[in-house]
């Protein structure tokens, strides 16, 4: 294997400036899930610039880069949808104008994850300067929606569209570690309803909102018995949001649900789930209605493509072929052993892998804490390293199966 890792790493560092403003050029285009056709069309401008071989965007406005035409596919990907910015007096800086430095970048997108697309699309460029097209198509994906609903691009892009790579690296923040792993999870609405009457008299009628009182207390309960794992570590439930319905302020309550982010660790199953809650002396006693959510928001072309909210867990084994191949990369180009590890929060994993079983990785520049974070900010470094990784990882992978 002819790979010249300093070399890679050289060009990564030349091109540290290009993909620092790339990076600025994407924070300063607010593309929260559902409205990111600005920022796919700046991807798709800096594709074509750097030389990918081809640059297409799907029905459902994901942007598909590609280099080279070799038989195995391996793919990439980058979210490049966002969360809201919160409230402002808690940012020091305007979130899309951002703020840089000579180490840093801050605005809304700059771990979570527009910094990984930026590395990608420069991965692109040094395997093109230095000639490291092999039998290997490298596909570049910027996908939309994640934030709303993680791995609805990818159901899309696997079922509609056919695309089935070998592996794929996420490029979600991972603070430069490799990540094997994460807990799925699901949104569940529990719901009880009464039977409305003026509040003077409330005897007269039946209170949904106090029927959901002791399912509350019984869920708050039930958090600390959910399975845990070695790896992936412990379930968790906590209850997100709570609705009414009621005539008026001056009556009694005759709808009542909550919306609750079930996080599903190794070995857990969605129909478990909603069992462990059904089975709830509260939820019995008053014949709750416990389900989960649909999601079915348009995308920004207009397609709408319904799936359930539920999201698997999923690993990859340490020994597998594409683990190995990341930590030979890493070792080759930093001279150390890399941090193995698992994410916390969610990607769009729970479908290529979780749903598919197609293998998948992470990599990628900025923090999981600075993820819908105010002052969201990654490192010009890991940018970086997170370049020079996936400009290695395609060649690396062929010589581990070889």
């Amino acid at each position: 294997m002819s790979l010249d890792f300093k070399q890679i790493l050289e060009k990564a560092k030349e091109y540290k400036p290009d993909m620092s403003k790339f990076l600025r050029d994407m924070i300063s285009i607010p593309s929260e899930s559902c409205d990111e056709k600005d920022v796919i069309l700046r991807i798709k401008k800096e594709m074509e610039q750097v030389g990918f071989d081809k640059v297409e965007i799907d029905p459902m406005g994901n942007i598909l880069g590609y280099i080279g035409k070799g038989k195995k596919l391996i793919a990439m990907d980058a979210h490049i949808d966002t969360v809201g910015v919160g409230n402002l007096s808690n940012w020091d800086y305007d979130p899309y104008e951002g703020y840089e430095d000579d180490e840093i970048i801050v605005g809304r997108g700059a771990s979570d994850q527009e910094g990984g697309m930026a590395s990608m699309v420069y991965a692109g460029k040094i395997i093109k300067d230095l000639g490291l097209e092999n039998d290997y198509t490298l596909l570049v994906t910027g996908t939309v929606q994640e934030e709303d609903c993680d791995g609805l691009c990818w159901q899309y892009i696997i079922e509609e569209s056919k695309i089935k790579p070998d592996f794929v690296v996420s490029t979600e923040p991972t603070s430069c570690r490799i990540y094997r792993g994460q807990r799925g999870r699901m949104e569940i609405k529990v719901e009880t309803t009464g039977v409305s009457c003026h509040g003077s008299a409330p005897e007269r009628g039946e209170n949904a909102i106090f029927k959901m009182g002791p399912i509350l207390n019984d869920l708050q309960d039930h958090q600390t018995k959910l399975k845990a794992d070695d790896f992936l570590g412990k379930g968790t439930l906590t209850v997100s949001e709570i609705f009414f319905s009621s005539p008026s302020r001056c009556a009694v309550a005759d709808g009542c649900s909550v919306s609750i982010d079930r996080r599903l660790t190794w070995g857990e199953t969605w129909e478990g789930a909603l069992q462990e809650i059904r089975e709830l002396e509260s939820v019995k006693a008053v014949n709750a209605k416990v389900s989960m959510y649909n999601y079915d928001r348009p995308a920004y072309t207009g397609l709408v493509y319904p799936t359930q909210a539920y999201f698997p867990a999923w690993v990859l084994d340490e020994d597998h072929d594409v683990c190995k191949s990341l930590v030979a990369a890493y070792k080759n180009l930093f001279n150390k052993e890399p941090i193995v590890d698992k994410w916390t929060f969610s990607t769009n994993g729970v479908s290529i892998m979780g749903r598919y079983g197609i293998p998948c990785i992470g990599f990628g520049p900025g923090h999981e804490d600075q993820a819908h974070a105010p002052n969201e900010k990654t490192w010009k470094s890991e940018l970086v390293e997170s370049a020079a990784m996936y400009a290695s990882i395609p060649s690396l992978y062929l010589h581990t199966i070889k």
